[in-house]
């Protein structure tokens, strides 16, 4: 018996030390252990995130996944830890988040109080709203003009969720069909497959911008939703998270974002030298003056 008291007791002393070891497992350790952070990132979401003429992967999103890369470089004391990128697509990048594949998914991610049961995020990067690109032809004004037509928008983003209830609930008749990407459900605009891309607006003026004819397209003025875009977490991982906060604050505070932000919207951009003509939004302003990483679009209005 004595020897059973025994072997219980060292049993939940060994459970009461290995608690405070596995609180710290996480990111962070993660990273340690294997000497690399991988970054997710878009082949196609311009400007945030998408393969330049060399397939590397650069943007605005990515400009800032790398800062905090160096504040992990920092936390760490490993000046030499590797970067590694995988392409990720609207559909599998939570799941590739959730199991481990990616630390840091950097591209055009809305960031809602949904998602939030899966994943975290840091602090919003870019404020957006949810609208739709047409022919100029189409006339496509309003939501009952959409009624009845077919309509495209990218597979696992929210945009698509959005418009599949809104078509329920107002009883619009749409077809509603998914693209893979946002190229190829553009692409689909262009080709008559669908008349309308229902997209935020930020993504859809860089595939206007670097279609053949530009001028042949018109985004919607009326708007669906506001969407904040943030840089993807692993959920309840805070100490990682907290680092990640930390380095996108000082690039706000700093004045860092505003270069950063100009670079890539106000500028021509690699490869085709293309050029948002975009100023910062009073909304995304809000933030840099006071960092939030809400999940709320009221947080933003």
């Amino acid at each position: 018996m004595a020897r059973t008291i025994q072997f219980i007791l060292a049993a939940l002393a060994s459970v009461a030390l290995a608690a405070p070891v596995a609180a710290q497992e996480g990111t962070l350790k993660k990273i340690k252990d294997s000497g690399a952070i991988t970054i997710g990132h878009r082949d196609g979401s311009i400007p945030f995130s998408y393969y330049d003429d060399q397939q590397k992967p650069v943007g605005y999103a990515v400009d800032l996944c790398l800062r905090i890369v160096d504040a992990v470089k920092s936390e760490l004391k490993m000046p030499g830890l590797k970067v590694n990128y995988q392409l990720v697509t609207s559909a599998n990048r939570i799941p590739l988040m959730a199991n481990g594949t990616i630390d840091l998914e950097c591209g055009s991610t809305t960031n809602n109080v949904a998602r939030q049961e899966q994943v975290w995020f840091t602090i919003t990067h870019f404020v957006t709203a949810n609208r739709w690109a047409s022919k100029k032809s189409s006339n496509l004004k309003t939501l009952a003009d959409l009624k009845g037509k077919t309509i495209v928008s990218t597979a696992g983003s929210t945009n698509i969720k959005q418009i599949t209830e809104i078509n329920a609930a107002q009883n619009l008749g749409m077809n509603i069909i998914s693209a893979n990407g946002h190229p190829e459900a553009f692409q689909m605009v262009e080709t008559g497959r669908a008349v309308a891309f229902v997209m935020d607006d930020i993504i859809l003026a860089g595939l206007a911008a670097q279609s053949r004819s530009p001028a042949d397209y018109e985004i919607s003025a009326v708007a669906l939703s506001v969407e904040p875009y943030g840089i993807m977490l692993r959920k309840d991982d805070k100490a990682f998270k907290a680092v990640a906060d930390k380095a996108m604050t000082e690039v706000y505070k700093s004045g860092q974002i505003n270069a950063i932000y100009e670079k890539w919207f106000q500028k021509p951009v690699p490869p085709k030298g293309i050029n948002m003509h975009l100023p910062m939004s009073e909304a995304f302003k809000k933030v840099v003056a006071k960092p939030t990483d809400s999940g709320d679009p009221k947080a933003y209005e």
